[in-house]
């Protein structure tokens, strides 16, 4: 049996050869190219400059006579030896570089004419000789003897070219059989390649396929797909695992069919003793499965889609799920849902969650919809704020006139007080004042929970915010021996904020931060942009609150322990968040014990329009 792995070795083997074959002659082709090259390059380019040199030195010697012949006697001999160095340089350049036959003869020649024109040269250009004899000895011996030099460089030069063109031609040679065998190469890979492509066709290219349409098929759901097993290559091999994973998953299919079907027979009897309104929906918003509930309440049932209901907020809160990957609640007002059915009122508290496919892929697959009935917790609410409010309606009369009662005993109007009648009226005074303070607190939350509080928001820069917040507390920081110090910075953006009730935010936070900070110690007002807000910061060098107290101190009527009774009850913080939410921004604390608190608002920036 021939598998595909020897198939593969037989075509790239052949492959191979040619390819290492077609190197080494390539190779040794162009070594012998690079030698032709060298000798024309190294060797006769050599001998060619310097014969080159050697004439155009002896020339300018001739024109240095000359010059001496014009009167111009040092011009001419300086010109004379600088050229007459040129030459023997040029002349131990060509001695040293003899290659062809011949040239060894014709460059001792130049040497020795040269020693003899050098010769009669310094007679020529002896100024104790008489012109005459000079310009006999210049054109008896020295012309003649230039004329010599100059041929014998010339055919040294000339010999060297000529050698320069043979080699020039050998390599073309060598170029073009270097070509002719790449070709030939070339072609016999060609050939090869070809017919190993017409094989691999036929062994490996169809029985794939083959396999990939049958892929194709069982990802359609066909999984009595059986395939030819006939080969015994590897490709048959496959073919063979092949079914028996059809096989299997035909088996795993029918098992998990009834699997399901037993679970969501299961699941649809269980949804409908459920008491809350529950739905499972795919994640098109088709309904799968609710209680009856949910059908009764919001008309989920099975099948039904739920942008057919014409509920805006359950499409939002269904997309938004999915989008974050969490579980989303309902953004409306204060996150219920009220809802009429047979006369009665409801709230839901409606919640998204998606549900992930159990794979590592960590896609959803659903979302399951819950709507938690809060009507009784709702009421509770409302019940609440009408006791908060009618109470402290009730108890603000008789407090006006006991408060009054108080201030005219005071100013002994009706009497005279000694001083231990004085003390007692004045500690009535103050705890009615405190009074006074707890039920505007208790007033105030319960005007703000209820959505009853009237804000005028309007753009404001966060340095007036600071100041307004800050300068009722300067005097009493000062007898305090506490400096306030308001660093909030020019050329922040404005935010959107009601003034007063920003005002009573500040009064809040800087009265909290002073009363818990000992003389000679400091508070910080700042504010910087964060994103599309400008967070607001009151940092006091107080005794700070332990870590475990942190998380409640928000909460309405939470104290923390240690605190004197005289610091109130525990809404001033609650009703700062209820103001800062309502403006659209967050609030938050850090602190520890010994380190101070930093207390930190946000505002949103107004947006350009």
């Amino acid at each position: 049996m021939i598998g595909i792995r020897q198939k593969l070795v037989l075509g790239f083997g052949g492959l191979l050869l040619i390819v290492v074959a077609m190197g080494m002659l390539t190779m040794r082709q162009i070594d012998a190219l690079g030698g032709a090259v060298g000798v024309i390059l190294k060797q006769n380019y050599r001998s060619v400059i310097a014969c080159q040199e050697m004439t155009e030195s002896l020339e300018c010697i001739d024109s240095g006579v000359l010059i001496i012949f014009a009167g111009r006697d040092n011009e001419g001999v300086r010109k004379i030896r600088e050229n007459e160095l040129a030459f023997r340089t040029a002349l131990l350049v060509e001695l040293g570089n003899i290659t062809l036959p011949g040239e060894h003869e014709k460059a001792r020649q130049i040497q020795v004419l040269f020693k003899r024109y050098t010769g009669v040269m310094d007679r020529v250009s002896d100024s104790s000789v008489s012109v005459a004899e000079r310009e006999k000895l210049y054109f008896t011996m020295l012309q003649p003897l230039f004329g010599e030099i100059k041929l014998l460089a010339r055919q040294v030069l000339e010999m060297n070219q000529q050698n320069m063109h043979h080699a020039n031609d050998k390599a073309r040679l060598m170029a073009s059989s270097a070509h002719n065998i790449m070709l030939a190469a070339i072609f016999a890979s060609t050939i090869l390649a070809l017919l190993f492509s017409y094989q691999s066709h036929r062994w490996i290219l169809m029985p794939i396929k083959k396999l990939i349409a049958s892929a194709e098929e069982i990802r359609k759901g066909n999984l009595d797909l059986v395939l030819d097993t006939a080969s015994r290559d590897e490709i048959g091999q496959l073919s063979v695992s092949f079914n028996e994973m059809a096989a299997t998953l035909r088996k795993m299919r029918k098992r998990d069919r009834e699997t399901l079907i037993r679970t969501r027979r299961a699941t649809q009897e269980v949804f409908k003793v459920l008491p809350s309104p529950i739905a499972v929906l795919d994640l098109d918003g088709c309904v799968e499965v609710s209680t009856e509930c949910a059908e009764r309440f919001f008309r989920l049932k099975p099948g039904v889609h739920v942008r057919d209901l014409g509920l805006a907020w359950l499409t939002d809160l269904l997309q938004r799920s999915i989008r974050e990957g969490t579980a989303a609640e309902s953004e409306d007002g204060n996150g219920f849902i009220q809802h009429f059915a047979a006369n009665q009122e409801y709230f839901f508290q409606p919640i998204a969650v998606p549900v992930p496919s159990g794979t590592e892929s960590g896609e959803f697959v659903g979302t399951a919809l819950i709507f938690r009935d809060v009507t009784q917790l709702h009421e509770q609410l409302e019940l609440k704020r009408s006791v908060i409010a009618t109470v402290s309606h009730q108890l603000r009369t008789p407090l006006t006139s006991l408060r009054m009662s108080i201030y005219l005993l005071l100013e002994e109007r009706i009497g005279f007080l000694n001083e231990q009648q004085t003390d007692l009226l004045v500690a009535a005074r103050e705890e009615s004042e405190r009074l006074v303070h707890i039920l505007d607190d208790l007033l105030d939350i319960n005007r703000i929970e209820s959505g009853k509080a009237h804000l005028n928001i309007l753009p404001v820069s966060p340095v007036l915010l600071g100041i307004e917040g800050t300068e009722p507390f300067l005097v009493a920081a000062r007898d305090q021996g506490v400096s306030i110090v308001n660093s909030i910075a020019e050329g922040l953006p404005e935010v959107m904020a009601d003034t007063e009730s920003i005002r009573h935010v500040f009064s809040n936070l800087v009265s909290n931060a002073l009363r818990f900070t000992s003389p000679g110690g400091k508070i910080t007002v700042s504010a910087a942009e964060v994103h599309e807000s400008i967070r607001f910061s009151v940092e006091d060098t107080g005794s700070g609150i332990a870590p475990e107290h942190l998380e409640n101190l928000f909460e309405q009527f939470y104290r923390v322990p240690g605190q004197h009774e005289k610091s109130g009850i525990g809404l001033g913080l609650s009703i700062v968040k209820e103001i800062v939410e309502t403006h659209g921004g967050a609030i938050g604390v850090q602190s520890a014990p010994g380190k101070g608190s930093v207390f930190y608002f946000t505002l949103p920036v107004r947006k350009n329009t």
